[in-house]
């Protein structure tokens, strides 16, 4: 049986973008390469204690760094940077945005990136991830990147993805023809073509939601939670409450068995907490373009204009039906 590559498959949908000059499968083969160096990090974490546990520092959002969240940061930043097709990047770990001037000034594209999602769980060895989403530049390539160059909304994305460290290694990304995923092989460290044309079933059996905050909720959510669980044989209710924390991993377990992930706004944080360009606009764009939805709530996620490079945003993302029905309790 014949296996399809990730370089083979990148190689063979550069036709898709006429006018990147590959620019664009190139910034995919360096998340590619970053990727295999980090989850090769993270499955030694149990033994190797100069990565693992606190960095003695705090990010930008006042929240303690990991020492793998650091060993990510810089590793992503340097495959994206070594290909000189980035001319920035902006990265949830960094309090400003990083341009690359010295070889990358002609490049057309800046990258977001959450390089160690859910790292939280590295310690009690639960699945985390890496976020990305790619947008062109809209400033004159040559000159160095500007601020505006990372503040467009999600609509402008031209690709965006993620990869997961479980139980296998998968990288998932769209470019916006589909959504593919891959699955690492270490025995000759190659990724596979193991999931072709990821879509959200329409309907679904699991709701992802920290309930221990939802009375801290609106009454919407918190009537959609209580609709979640009733008993009724016609939609199969009571649905399955799934919540890993781990935004990589419960989002990658309902696209492929169908549910709904909710992260709303509370009374602690009104504006949510997730990032919008490093965590909803990604997301939001890989569900739309699987065949689901995402919304804070209210509005779509990917036409939300971001004001700031640490905007948090509510995120609902999921299979539709059950997306719609928690819209019409809102």
């Amino acid at each position: 049986m014949g296996f399809t590559t990730l370089g083979e498959f990148i190689l063979d949908k550069q036709s898709d973008f006429p006018g990147s000059s590959g620019d664009l499968s190139s910034i995919i083969s360096s998340i590619r390469l970053a990727g295999k160096i980090v989850n090769q990090q993270i499955n030694k974490a149990g033994l190797a204690k100069h990565i693992l546990g606190w960095a003695g520092s705090e990010n930008i959002q006042g929240e303690q760094q990991q020492k793998l969240d650091v060993y990510a940061d810089e590793q992503f930043r340097k495959a994206l940077e070594n290909r000189k097709m980035v001319c920035g990047i902006a990265s949830e770990e960094e309090d400003d945005f990083i341009t690359f001037d010295n070889n990358n000034k002609d490049a057309k594209y800046v990258v977001m990136i959450d390089p160690l999602d859910g790292s939280s769980n590295i310690d009690v060895n639960v699945s985390i991830g890496t976020i990305f989403s790619v947008y062109k530049r809209v400033t004159p390539v040559g000159t160095p990147v500007q601020l505006e160059d990372f503040l467009q909304p999600g609509t402008a994305q031209v690709a965006a993805g993620y990869i997961v460290y479980g139980s296998s290694m998968m990288l998932v990304y769209t470019t916006g023809h589909g959504v593919n995923g891959f699955t690492y092989d270490p025995g000759i460290g190659v990724y596979f073509l193991s999931h072709k044309n990821m879509k959200f079933p329409e309907d679904g059996r699991i709701y992802s939601i920290n309930e221990g905050n939802i009375n801290s909720c609106e009454k919407g959510v918190q009537d959609y939670v209580k609709y979640c669980q009733e008993d009724d044989k016609a939609t199969n209710r009571p649905y399955s409450a799934r919540y890993i924390g781990s935004l990589v991993a419960d989002f990658h377990r309902n696209l492929i068995k169908g549910g709904i992930y909710v992260y709303p706004a509370t009374s602690k944080n009104p504006n949510g907490k997730l990032r919008l360009l490093y965590e909803c606009n990604p997301f939001a764009f890989i569900a739309e373009q699987a065949g689901g939805i995402a919304t804070d709530g209210k509005r779509r996620i990917m036409e939300i204009q971001p004001t700031e490079l640490h905007q948090r945003e509510p995120l609902f993302t999921g299979s539709k039906n059950m997306m719609n029905k928690i819209a019409s309790m809102m």
